[in-house]
């Protein structure tokens, strides 16, 4: 039963809801915070939300309550209050109504995500691989909405972000290679696993168009949306990133994402190769003249540069307003500040 007017929501669907979000949020945040790979903390996540719709689905007042609140449904979409649907419906997968249990679905997405999303996180970097996966979620929803205009019928499933990241994957380094069940579970080129992928999702919509086949429930034009959507920004995301473009190395290994994320930190780190105290006209002197010399000489690894920012912060003050300066260091980013204010001084 679909629900269009969140005013009609009991309190006991609210409960529901945020059970449901706590599912989907928590174990993403936890990696994040914990350096595990975000693609695993999705697998969890995904894995959580279908468990709490399969507990759900065995009772009458609850099955399907999820489902008509946050599954993309081209009739509603229309309706600013309900474009949640383009996004939360990928955490949402078929479930054994009734008392069943139906894994399928499910498994079928998680394996994609895992298999694929660990390597391709390992070569983008955490922050890239979420912009990518919920890139490939949205735009794969889209498709189908656009695709069923009108329609009251709705579509779960997060198969949209997985050939997304196919398709990012297939855009930025085809010639790795990584461990997939095709016909045996071995490492296979990437190339050839996401063009097979898309390429029978093609056939399947052609023969669906034809009438050669009946229609079913999946969600062929979601994949096919979410896969070409990636495809297209996977390279100017994964630019400037910790993997160079079509590099040809071993692939993917254990030690990449630890590398890869401690390359994205480097990266932020700033410039200091002009300074606020030359800019405001009041050029450093003695001990911390000597200090920026020696930050911008040796300060060009996360933990030099830490350390000198901490000794010129004690020798130097505020340009702005002649107090006193700490340093902030933010996911081991170091950048000095003055203590009355941000908009005094915040470098590099």
């Amino acid at each position: 039963m679909l629900v269009s007017d969140w005013g009609a929501v009991t309190a006991v669907g609210w409960l529901l809801l945020g059970l449901f979000f706590a599912c989907a949020i928590v174990p993403i945040v936890i990696a994040w915070k914990q350096r595990i790979p975000i693609s695993l903390g999705i697998v969890i996540s995904l894995l959580l939300c279908w468990a709490l719709q399969t507990i759900l689905s065995y009772f009458v007042g609850t099955a399907g309550f999820l489902e008509g609140a946050l599954a993309v449904s081209p009739i509603l979409q229309t309706d600013i209050t309900q474009s949640h649907r383009l996004l939360t419906s990928a955490w949402l997968h078929a479930t054994g109504y009734g008392g069943g249990i139906s894994i399928a679905h499910i498994l079928g997405n998680v394996l994609v995500i895992a298999l694929v999303g660990i390597p391709l996180e390992q070569r983008l970097g955490r922050h890239r691989f979420l912009a990518i996966y919920l890139i490939g979620a949205f735009a794969g929803n889209i498709a189908w909405w656009l695709s069923h205009w009108g329609e009251y019928r709705m579509a779960i499933g997060a198969s949209g972000a997985a050939f997304g990241l196919l398709g990012c994957y297939l855009a930025c380094w085809p010639r790795d290679e990584i461990e997939f069940p095709l016909i045996l579970i071995r490492k296979w080129p990437v190339a050839l696993i996401a063009l097979l992928k898309l390429g029978l999702e093609i056939v399947q919509v052609g023969m669906l168009q034809t009438g050669f086949t009946e229609p079913t429930s999946i969600a062929n034009l979601a994949h096919i949306g979410g896969f070409f959507a990636c495809y297209l920004v996977g390279r100017p995301i994964a630019k400037g990133g910790p993997t160079p473009l079509e590099v040809r190395d071993a692939g993917p290994d254990a030690g990449s994402l630890e590398k890869g994320e401690r390359q994205e930190r480097l990266h932020k780190m700033g410039s200091v190769s002009s300074d606020p105290w030359s800019a405001a006209g009041k050029e450093l002197e003695g001990g911390a003249a000597q200090s920026l010399e020696k930050l911008r000489i040796e300060g060009d690894e996360l933990e030099t540069r830490q350390a000198w920012l901490e000794e010129l912060a004690e020798e130097a003050d505020c340009p702005e307003c002649g107090g006193p300066l700490t340093v902030e260091v933010n996911d081991e980013v170091a950048r000095m500040r003055c203590t009355k204010s941000k908009k005094h001084l915040y470098w590099p």
